[in-house]
């Protein structure tokens, strides 16, 4: 476990709120910063996974989440650490935020905000601000900004959406009298927008060539727009992190045995939603991690004792899900223990949209107009291979499909007094996205149950 300190720059890119171009400055930092020959960590706060891959893409290492309410408080600034730690020690660490800056869980204020993540790693925040139809007004924003929480400190703002030079002189005038510097002044460019879904950007996975020249535009439009110079040095103002790496050999108190079972984690277009944690805490509870595309692989890794389904779009991917019928046979009669969240749900189910999936389970899946999302504090109801009954958790839902039944005769989770999901045998699968760094016993628990 790292204990020395370390003067890691970093910075949080936040805005007042959400659609003023986190996303795509945050990006194109990344980018911009890697092409300058930095070795680039990209963060994400929040329970996301799509942002975080076009992160990934722009770095070439993990993006990964902080997220107070998935894993603790006093986790992040840890899990920052480890992030930015491996595969090799990052020159930056770039977060971009959730949200408007102050924006936190419903009910607790700011907790799991942006700004509570930017006090948590002693971050200075670099404000993007949608300028399309303000002037002056974007200094008063600012301001009130700033002023709002005196512990989290504004460094500097980027201009985004600038409509014209004359645009650009009125808005850096106007902050220039407020004394918040501006780091850049991004045109307007549809060309690097990524296209959206139902529930957000379009994965990278599932448009890789589409991806990298997003991604490549973003670097070029963020060099010619912003000082990248200025950024840098407003990252490392930061203070020097004094607190231990995250180590997943610790939080799940190293492998029991010799033996080291192979478990299939799915990946691939239809499934990207997974955080890097659950594949490295699964390697340090003593598992040899292999992942499994559902739409291209016909069976399942040799030897695999145990199947690790996250979440992603198996509805777009529906019909071709259903045409590898070998691998869904297999999944049918697998004897270990599986683990499903979300899409890992669906495709367990007969059917998802009357299109056949393994047949698992005794469910059918539909889309609906209807979106849920928030974050949830589940209790185990029954014992599975990842929770024990009575055990608290900490998740959150995000999606536009339902399930009938809603839950099994023995059900995964409890909360808002009803129950959800479904264990099923070996089988334990609901709509409850986890964060296992904040639960690592569920890495230990399914690797123990492999054996």
């Amino acid at each position: 476990m790292v204990s020395t300190q370390w003067a890691l720059p970093r910075l949080v890119v936040a805005a007042p709120a959400s659609g003023h171009g986190k996303t795509t400055v945050a990006t194109g930092l990344l980018a911009a910063l890697r092409r300058r020959g930095l070795t680039v960590s990209p963060h994400k706060v929040g329970p996301d996974y799509i942002d975080p891959g076009y992160h990934a893409l722009a770095a070439s290492r993990p993006g990964r989440n902080l997220d107070p309410f998935l894993v603790g408080a006093e986790r992040i600034a840890p899990l920052l650490r480890h992030g930015a730690s491996v595969p090799t020690p990052a020159d930056i660490a770039v977060v971009e935020g959730v949200m408007g800056l102050h924006d936190g869980a419903v009910g607790r204020r700011d907790y799991a905000s942006t700004a509570h993540v930017a006090r948590l790693i002693e971050a200075p925040v670099l404000l993007v601000l949608d300028t399309t139809a303000q002037g002056r007004s974007a200094a008063a924003l600012t301001l009130g900004m700033a002023a709002f929480d005196p512990a989290v400190r504004i460094g500097g703002v980027i201009l985004n959406r600038v409509g014209s030079p004359r645009h650009e002189t009125l808005l850096r005038d106007a902050l220039a009298e407020v004394g918040v510097p501006v780091l850049g002044a991004v045109t307007r460019a549809a060309e690097v927008a990524a296209p959206a879904r139902h529930l957000g950007l379009v994965p990278v996975a599932e448009r890789a060539p589409e991806s990298v020249a997003i991604v490549t535009a973003l670097a070029e439009l963020v060099e010619a727009t912003v000082d990248l110079d200025a950024v840098l040095d407003l990252a490392r103002t930061a203070p020097p992190l004094t607190i231990p790496a995250w180590d997943p050999v610790t939080a799940v108190g190293g492998p029991a045995d010799a033996e080291r079972p192979v478990v299939a984690l799915a990946g691939g277009p239809a499934f990207t939603f997974s955080y890097a944690e659950t594949a490295e805490l699964l390697t340090a509870a003593g598992a040899d991690v292999v992942t499994v595309d559902p739409l291209r692989d016909p069976t399942l890794p040799a030897g695999t004792r145990a199947v690790v389904i996250g979440g992603g779009f198996p509805e777009a991917y529906a019909e071709a899900l259903a045409g590898n019928a070998t691998l869904r046979a297999e999944l049918a009669d697998f004897d270990g223990p599986i683990v499903a969240e979300c899409a890992g749900l669906l495709y367990l189910g007969r059917s998802l949209d009357g299109v056949p999936m393994c047949g698992r389970l005794d469910l059918t899946a539909r889309m609906t107009g209807r979106l849920t999302l928030g974050y949830r504090e589940a209790l185990a109801v029954t014992d599975s291979p990842v929770a024990r009954a009575g055990e608290p958790v900490r998740g959150h839902e995000f999606h536009r499909t339902t399930t009938d039944p809603t839950h099994g005769d023995r059900s995964a989770w409890r909360w808002d007094d009803a129950e959800h999901g479904f264990v099923s045998g070996r089988v334990h699968a609901s709509y409850l996205h986890t964060h296992w760094a904040g639960h690592p016993a569920a890495a230990r628990r399914l690797v123990e149950a492999c054996r």
